[in-house]
């Protein structure tokens, strides 16, 4: 743990000699590091960025050393003055557990088996099943603690516990990251998004964080968010042609949190809404069933997503991706209820394109598009 050892930190800061490093590591932690045989794992490297720099000496000058570093988006993309060793370091981004690892987690690998198999048979059949866990996947999110303790019966009251401290953690990290002007503004996007989500029309707007909020005076607030990885940024396609992100509208987008559980957390929703009554999922009119929907999608990497709507009209698609050489249009329902919408209207304009549907209801493949329910994204 790299940002409570400063012996680890000063064995770093000195200069880059992998020599002389490897020799205090091995000194520090009382064991022999060998070439091949020992892997190096360094944790919340952000406080100590010159072991970032260091990484590009490892690779260099002793390849025969094996080194892994974990860290958070917060100090590493944004640091200043430590450069980032280009082409020298393999990127895994991890995000919270997706609804498919939730499950695995509380010991359903079956359920996730016939997700996966696309046995939608089964699936229809196990619905009260899969829709008890989803619904306790809305309230826990994929945050690794707020999972544990929900696991180990810890109670929904540590649980949201958990959630509302790693809110607070990043709200105070904030003021190490970022500067002094900027942390009202970083505060002020942070905090609105429940607003933004659980609107009617989920487009972000300035004027909801402040009267008289404008793009310039936020928008460098909301892609440090993005940067970090705590918000996504999902802009809008002018025109559902391909390639979608020839007709990417940067000036229009929706904003959603990282994971659902933090979502409900900041937007103090009670847990008895989200786990014994439909209040929460009908009160906020689909913002809560986007979010998770989208988290699914980002976190299976379904490469950039958009959104799309239609000038004057009131056509609006909830999602569109691009996969190979098809554009695939997404709708999302938070229930059952799925007449008069957008998908069908422009699915029956434009034939030549497939379109799906997110739901409570089950599986179904209709004329124009596939209708799944929200627990078998894919």
């Amino acid at each position: 743990m790299c940002d409570k050892d400063e012996e680890i930190s000063k064995i770093f800061s000195a200069n880059f000699d992998i020599e002389r490093i490897i020799l205090q590591l091995g000194a520090r932690i009382g064991k022999d590091i060998r070439p091949e045989k020992t892997l190096i794992i360094l944790d919340e490297i952000q406080s100590s960025p010159r072991i970032l720099e260091c990484l590009k000496f490892f690779y260099e000058d002793a390849p025969d050393f094996h080194i892994a570093v974990a860290c958070s988006l917060l100090g590493i993309s944004l640091h200043q003055g430590n450069s980032f060793p280009v082409g020298k370091v393999d990127m895994i981004r991890v995000f919270p557990m997706n609804f498919e690892e939730f499950l695995i987690a509380n010991k359903q690998e079956r359920l996730v088996d016939i997700l996966n198999k696309r046995d939608y048979d089964s699936i229809n059949t196990l619905k009260d099943t899969y829709e008890k866990f989803l619904r306790q996947y809305y309230f826990v999110g994929g945050m690794p603690a707020a999972v544990q303790a929900y696991i180990e019966k810890e109670g929904i009251q540590e649980v949201r516990a958990i959630q509302t401290q790693i809110l607070f953690d990043y709200s105070r990290d904030f003021s190490k990251h970022v500067s002094k002007t900027d942390i009202p503004r970083v505060n002020m996007v942070w905090q609105g998004i429940p607003a933004q989500l659980f609107k009617e029309n989920k487009k972000f707007i300035y004027g909801l964080l402040k009267d008289g909020g404008r793009a310039k005076e936020f928008e460098m607030a909301i892609q440090w968010l993005v940067d970090a990885g705590l918000v996504y940024k999902v802009n809008r396609c002018k025109a559902i042609k391909m390639p979608l992100k020839a007709y990417e509208d940067f000036s229009a987008f929706k904003l959603f949190l990282c994971d659902c559980g933090l979502l409900g957390a900041l937007a103090e929703i009670p847990a008895s809404q989200m786990l014994v009554s439909d209040d929460a999922i009908k009160e906020y009119k689909g913002g809560f069933t986007e979010q998770y929907v989208l988290q699914q999608m980002v976190s299976r990497d379904e490469g950039s997503i958009y959104y799309y709507s239609a000038g004057n009209s009131r056509l609006e698609i909830d999602f569109l991706v691009q996969k190979e050489a098809k554009i695939v249009p997404i709708e999302v329902k938070a229930e059952g209820n799925v007449r008069a919408n957008s998908l069908s209207e422009f699915l029956k304009n434009n034939p030549e394109i497939r379109g799906v549907r997110y739901s409570m209801l089950p599986y179904v493949q209709q004329e124009h598009f596939d209708n799944l329910p929200l627990w078998a994204i894919q």
